[in-house]
């Protein structure tokens, strides 16, 4: 390797631990300025009758209602993960993989709807299913990613039925 060269690579990485490093702070940052998000409810130990068999697909995230980069990082909230979606009765259970279980209670949930963007991620038009709920004084929206286009539908149906019965309550 010349003296060129390894002045490049050295150059190069010293680029990309600057840029890693001022992501890390703004992570850290964005965490500081969200920290009066209240904890997250915990799953009943009761779900009730079920009103969609499970989704498998991907939980992309969850942003502030209505601005799909605006993303909530505490909490694990940030955090991308295979994720198994069950509507029942009681709210909309997300299993997220490694990070903790999301518990959205149907007096929570605000609407559904098909989406193509959320928390900076852009899929095919119509490829995010995006649950609106309210939690503590903040109303948020969590994307989920379904593996199979079909379940996109039904899954985005479900959720509106239990949203709207919430509503009516």
């Amino acid at each position: 390797m010349t003296g060129g060269q390894a002045t490049a690579v050295a150059v190069t990485l010293c680029v990309l631990v600057l840029l890693y490093a001022g992501m890390w702070l703004g992570w850290r940052a964005r965490a500081r300025r969200q920290a009066d998000l209240p904890p997250l409810p915990a799953v009943p130990a009761q779900l009730g009758s079920v009103a969609l068999d499970a989704v498998e697909g991907v939980y992309v995230g969850t942003t502030a209602a209505g601005d799909w980069l605006d993303r909530v990082v505490v909490h694990s909230l940030g955090r991308r993960s295979p994720a198994h979606v069950e509507v029942s009765a009681e709210g909309v259970l997300i299993e997220r993989g490694p990070e903790p279980a999301l518990f959205l209670a149907a007096g929570a949930l605000v609407d559904a709807r098909l989406d193509r963007a959320l928390g900076g991620r852009v899929v095919e038009p119509g490829g995010l299913v995006v649950l609106t709920w309210q939690h503590g004084a903040r109303r948020l929206d969590t994307g989920i990613r379904p593996r199979r286009a079909t379940d996109a539908v039904p899954l985005r149906d479900a959720v509106a039925r239990l949203a709207s019965r919430g509503s009516a309550a």
